[in-house]
C-alpha cells in the first residue's frame, strides 16, 4: 500500500508501535458491517512526527493517535506510517518506551473519558468495575487507585483474579451474574458508581449494585450489545440511578481535548514505577494474526502490543 499522503491541519506518524482494541476484532469478523474495501484497521499508535501541516508538533516529536476515523473512515494503524488530524494527536514528554507508551492511548483515555468526565469519581468514594481482567477494564482499575477510589473489581473466570489483585482492586468478585449481591455484602448501601465492560442485559445487575443517586456507565460489549428488552424505568432504576453509555469517539474532539487527557502524567506514573503496566503480551508486526488470536481468545488480561 503507498503512503499516505499529509493533508491539510493534519500529521503524518511514523509508526513505532500499537496497541490492539476489541473494535478491530468485531471489524474484521464482519460484526460492524460487512467489509466491502480493502481496510486497514487500527485506532490508536505510538510514534514520531515525520511531517505536519498544522504547525502544532516538531518534526521527530514523540507522539500517540488514536480515533478521529482512524481504521474506520481513514487508513488505520496497523502500517508503517499513518496521517491524523492534529486535534487527535498528542505529543508525550515521558522518555516512556513506545512499546510502553502504546499500550496506554486508548484503553487509558477510554478510562479518563467515563471517570473524569462522565462519573467525575473522586477521592474516597466507590467505583465497581464489571469485567476488571480487560484492556479498558484494568486501565480504569489502575486510573481510579491512582485517584484514591476504592474499587470492587469482578472477573469471570477465577483463575484471572491474581490479575486484580496485581493491579490493585480492594474487592474481587467472581461474576456468576450475582455481582449485586456479592458487592452489597461488601457495602451493604452499594457503590457510588459502576463502569460496566461486560455489557449484554447483566447490565441491570449492575444497576442494582449502586446506591441511590449512584450513577452506571456502560463502555464494553463482551457479553454483546447493551441492550435490555422490557426495560421498566420504574422498578429497575427506581432508587434514580443514572445509566449511560460512553463512547471513546470523544476522545480529541472539541468537548474533550487529548491536550486535558491525563495520558502524559500516566506515562510518567508508569516510567517511575509508580503504576503497572497495562501491557501483559507483544508482538512483532509480522505476528499480527497471532496477536488478533490472543486477543480473540479473552486470555490477555490487559494489552495487546504490536511493535512495528
Amino acid at each position: 500500500m503507498e503512503e499516505p499522503q499529509t493533508t491539510d491541519g493534519a500529521v503524518k506518524i511514523k509508526i513505532r508501535a500499537f496497541g490492539l482494541n476489541k473494535m478491530e476484532s468485531y471489524k474484521r469478523k464482519g460484526i460492524m458491517g460487512p467489509v466491502t474495501a480493502p481496510t486497514v484497521l487500527g485506532i490508536e499508535a505510538a510514534g514520531e512526527v515525520v511531517e505536519d501541516k498544522s504547525g502544532r508538533f516538531k518534526i521527530g516529536q514523540k507522539v500517540v493517535t488514536m480515533m478521529g476515523g482512524l481504521g474506520m473512515t481513514r487508513q488505520g494503524s496497523y502500517a508503517e506510517y499513518v496521517v491524523s488530524p492534529a486535534d487527535n494527536v498528542l505529543a508525550i514528554n515521558s522518555n516512556i518506551s513506545y512499546e510502553e507508551l502504546a499500550a496506554i492511548p486508548e484503553s487509558f483515555g477510554t478510562a479518563a473519558v467515563v471517570l473524569d468526565k462522565v462519573l467525575k469519581v473522586v477521592t474516597g468514594e466507590t467505583l465497581l468495575v464489571k469485567g476488571g481482567t480487560s484492556a479498558a477494564g484494568a486501565a480504569a482499575i489502575l486510573y481510579a487507585k491512582l485517584k484514591g477510589v476504592k474499587v470492587i473489581a469482578t472477573t469471570r473466570n477465577a483463575n484471572k483474579s491474581f490479575r486484580l489483585k496485581e493491579l490493585g482492586a480492594d474487592y474481587i468478585i467472581i461474576d456468576n451474574g450475582n455481582v449485586s449481591q456479592e458487592v452489597r455484602k461488601i457495602i451493604p448501601e452499594g457503590v457510588h458508581y459502576a463502569l460496566d465492560i461486560v455489557g449484554g442485559e447483566g447490565i441491570l445487575d449492575t444497576v442494582a449494585a449502586v446506591r441511590a443517586f449512584g450513577e452506571v456507565t456502560v463502555i464494553g460489549l463482551l457479553s454483546g450489545a447493551p441492550v435490555i428488552s422490557n426495560l421498566n424505568l420504574m422498578t429497575q432504576l427506581g432508587q434514580s440511578v443514572k445509566l449511560s453509555f460512553s463512547l471513546s469517539g470523544l476522545l480529541g474532539s472539541k468537548v474533550y481535548p487529548l491536550t486535558e487527557t491525563p495520558l502524559n502524567f500516566i506515562a510518567d506514573q508508569i516510567v517511575s514505577g509508580k503504576m503497572p503496566s497495562l501491557r501483559t503480551a507483544t508482538f512483532t508486526f509480522d505476528q499480527i494474526a497471532e496477536a488478533h488470536k490472543l486477543m480473540d481468545s479473552n486470555k490477555t488480561n490487559g494489552k495487546i502490543v504490536v511493535t512495528a
